[in-house]
């Protein structure tokens, strides 16, 4: 039986996500992924803006538009209190250009074809429209049907419907390695109560080292990144 989430849960991670606490194992990639799109959207212009979130069961990026949302449609294949439509995103319901924004968090890495959704994503964008994205890049498979991991050089080809892509980096690979730690302490802990203690003493020292490493490093080498942000504009 499919797990009906409800709207506390949507709403819980969806705040953790974009205001990650140090006991999260993803915190690195999280807080550098919520400076990456606050500063490209800043960037968008207009108000009362038409936004497509593909994957959008929890919208952890919605409140980063403020008022600016004149219609938020969220089309995913789970149900949740925020989705909209339940599609697949290789062949969404949509007019051709109807969109001025398009969100699609963390779900290529889910999809057999991944180039397909992209191209979705950019037909159903307005010219000039813009499409924010975050892919996995060095990190543990967590899902039977976790497919893929990308390099930058493999997001420049698969954006290529695009006009314009900016792909950055969420993170060098200091906080890549630390993040993938983090996690794997995580994910070898058996039990409950030995999961919270690492979130409250070893995972924060981790996150708390990798940022004071990169700043002491000033590294801009990402062979290792956790995660890539892409902007990329019809």
């Amino acid at each position: 039986m499919e797990r009906i989430e409800t709207l506390e849960f949507v709403n819980r991670e969806a705040g953790e996500r974009l205001h990650p606490s140090l006991r999260n194992p993803n915190y690195l990639v999280l807080r550098k992924r919520r400076q990456h799109f606050e500063r490209w959207l800043s960037a968008v212009p207009g108000s009362n803006l038409r936004v497509l979130d593909v994957g959008g069961r929890i919208q952890p990026y919605r409140p980063l538009m403020a008022e600016r949302v004149g219609q938020y449609v969220a089309v995913d294949l789970a149900q949740s209190p925020l989705v909209t439509l339940r599609a697949n995103a290789g062949a969404m319901p949509f007019p051709d250009g109807l969109f001025d924004l398009v969100f699609c968090t963390q779900v290529l890495e889910y999809v057999f074809e991944p180039a397909v959704p992209v191209r979705e994503i950019c037909r159903v964008l307005k010219p000039g429209g813009i499409a924010l994205f975050s892919l996995a890049a060095f990190y543990p498979r967590i899902a039977e049907d976790d497919y893929w991991r990308f390099t930058s050089a493999g997001l420049r080809r698969l954006m290529q419907p695009f006009g314009r892509v900016d792909i950055v980096p969420e993170g060098s690979s200091i906080s890549g390695f630390f993040r993938a730690s983090a996690f794997c302490f995580s994910m070898f802990a058996r039990y409950s109560v030995l999961r919270s203690l690492l979130a409250f003493t070893v995972v924060p020292v981790l996150n708390l080292s990798a940022l004071a490493l990169e700043k002491m490093a000033r590294s801009d080498n990402d062979r290792a990144t956790g995660n890539y942000s892409v902007r990329a504009q019809k």
